[in-house]
């Protein structure tokens, strides 16, 4: 049964499993599950025997849920991590009964369940990580690969023919809604992200050949009045978060006909053989949620009033000293970040907003030409994270890569609980303003979820183990190496060739076979070899295209 979002609860012979379990307002009360899921009972959904986190993002780890009504008795299945994050949070939840399993390996659940967990750990998987999971009863197999993006060929595949595959379509993202660029750049951005979503999931439902497809984990809906407008109120091409039915659209007209709607209350019954009964919404439900949608999120959001200003009336009303306290945090940081430091080349800028408009003034400039220590109220306060001189200062005018408005209740709450994920907190909120000067840089968001001592060790130790090139592969008469420069991917899987581009087509990155320039960051290179002889041997082979490969070079 769906419950939401990314959520199921999966029955099996062996004991039920509840998955990803989502109903209360995300990253400061700017997502809400869409569409409404509250009116599920908790309390059937509370007695699953098991209990499977994928990973930290909050439209996944619902800790106000998971401690009024999940079961502490249930057993956590649990992702295999290089940091002990998640099972801290849940431990202090309350629960106490772990299986730990190893990634990409089967663990048999009390001799009658079969789980294998499959983990991504790169900067940009969730929370330090992401994960999916395949289970088997005996009689039926799937695979929740909710929003992660497997990167190996080979344990799912292993794992049995799939009877159910559950996986995401509408990435979570802020790009390019926040970024203070012309409307019509924004739309042509917004065009390339909603396309590259949907044709990395057509990949994924093609790889794994299920017998029935569930495209569900987003998108989010917006009620919060400030960012009402971000919702896809007509099905638009430029919106970042198609809906399950222009998915499932989409998916007809690549000739996919084994798709279905799965919205919160769907139960589906899968067995042996491809069989699959669905017992569906009732039909003026479902019209009630498409084909009214701007009615039927006004009512949503009234429903949600008293949430929303709850959430508003959480933030830091008073002002503390930031500069003081960021210099203490993140100065001792910045002198242990190598790797990262030396990735940036450069200097962000944070631009604090005194009247909580995350807005800005929309000319790029980063303000006036310097901060004066004696600061009122009604001004902005500017500091920079210096990655060149590793320190954090005031402003004075130097050129900075990027810079972020961020209203300053959401900059004191960030400072007061010492969030170690920025990224994964108030970027998904969407509730700040963005501009850059040049091409996308990973660093930069690594480090900004990185910001604790723990995190930002494992941050640079797998900095440190990604220096070498690694295996090759063949591309056209090019010999390149075959893990995608950027998080790892396995080009003869993902990548593709056209006119001389390699583009990996996980997260849309390019590059120029003849240079080995990349052409969508200027912080990763590929290696790459004209080299016909050799590229006409054993290499494993990308394929190379006809036809323009789905491109997305605009990134975060």
């Amino acid at each position: 049964m769906s419950t939401g979002h990314a959520g199921l609860l999966v029955e099996t012979e062996a004991g039920s499993v509840l998955c990803d379990p989502w109903f209360n307002p995300a990253y400061y009360g700017s997502w809400f599950p869409f569409p409404d899921n509250s009116g599920l009972d908790p309390s059937v959904l509370g007695r699953a025997d098991y209990l499977y986190v994928s990973h930290l993002h909050r439209d996944h780890f619902d800790p106000e849920w998971l401690r009024r009504h999940m079961s502490k008795r249930a057993t956590v299945l649990l992702p295999d991590y290089p940091v002990p994050d998640l099972r801290d949070a849940l431990e202090d939840l309350g629960f106490r009964s772990f299986v730990q399993t190893r990634d990409n390996e089967v663990t048999e659940v009390d001799g009658a369940l079969r789980v294998l967990i499959s983990t991504v750990t790169s900067p940009a998987d969730g929370e330090i990580g992401d994960s999916s999971i395949a289970l088997d009863d005996g009689t039926v197999r799937i695979f929740n690969q909710n929003d992660a993006r497997p990167v190996e060929n080979g344990p799912i595949e292993a794992f049995g023919p799939l009877a159910g595959h559950f996986l995401q379509y509408s990435g979570a993202i802020w790009f390019p809604m926040v970024y203070e660029f012309p409307e019509r750049m924004k739309s042509t951005l917004g065009r390339r992200k909603r396309r590259n979503g949907m044709e990395r999931a057509l990949r994924y439902i093609n790889h794994y050949d299920a017998a029935h497809v569930f495209p569900f984990a987003g998108p989010p809906c917006f009620l919060d009045d400030d960012l009402f407008h971000m919702n896809d109120f007509e099905n638009t091409d430029d919106n970042t978060f198609p809906d399950q039915m222009a998915f499932l659209e989409f998916l007809s007209e690549q000739g996919q006909r084994n798709g279905h709607l799965f919205l919160p209350g769907t139960v589906v019954e899968l067995g042996r053989d491809g069989a699959c009964a669905i017992e569906q919404l009732p039909q003026d439900v479902i019209d009630d949620i498409y084909l009214d949608r701007k009615g039927y999120l006004e009512r949503y959001q009234e429903r949600s009033r008293p949430q929303l200003t709850a959430e508003r009336a959480s933030w830091p009303g008073d002002t503390s000293d930031l500069f003081a306290q960021l210099t203490d945090w993140v100065e001792p940081l910045l002198s242990r970040a190598d790797h990262i430091c030396t990735g940036v080349n450069g200097r962000v800028l944070f631009e604090i907003l005194p009247d909580g408009d995350g807005d800005g003034d929309g000319d790029g400039d980063g303000g006036p030409e310097a901060d004066s220590e004696e600061r009122s109220d009604s001004e902005s306060e500017h500091i920079v994270f210096d990655f060149l001189d590793r320190r954090v200062k005031r402003w004075a005018g130097e050129e900075c890569r990027y810079t972020f408005r961020i209203p300053r209740p959401l900059a004191e709450d960030l400072v007061r609980r010492r969030e170690q994920d920025w990224v994964n907190h108030l970027f998904l909120s969407c509730r700040f303003a963005a501009n850059r000067k040049g091409t996308y840089n990973e660093y930069i968001f690594s480090f900004l979820q990185a910001m604790s001592p723990q995190r930002l060790e494992y941050m640079e130790r797998y900095y440190a183990e990604r220096d070498g090139m690694g295996s090759l592969a063949r591309a056209g008469e090019y010999v390149v190496q075959r893990q995608c420069p950027h998080l790892g991917a396995d080009l003869e899987r993902f990548g593709v060739v056209k006119d001389g581009v390699l583009t990996c087509q996980l997260h849309g990155w390019e590059f120029d076979l003849a240079t080995g320039t990349c052409l969508t960051s200027d912080d990763r290179k590929l290696f790459s070899e004209y080299d016909p002889a050799r590229a006409g041997g054993d290499l494993p082979s990308i394929p190379v295209l006809d036809q323009p490969a789905a491109d997305d070079r605009s990134n975060v």
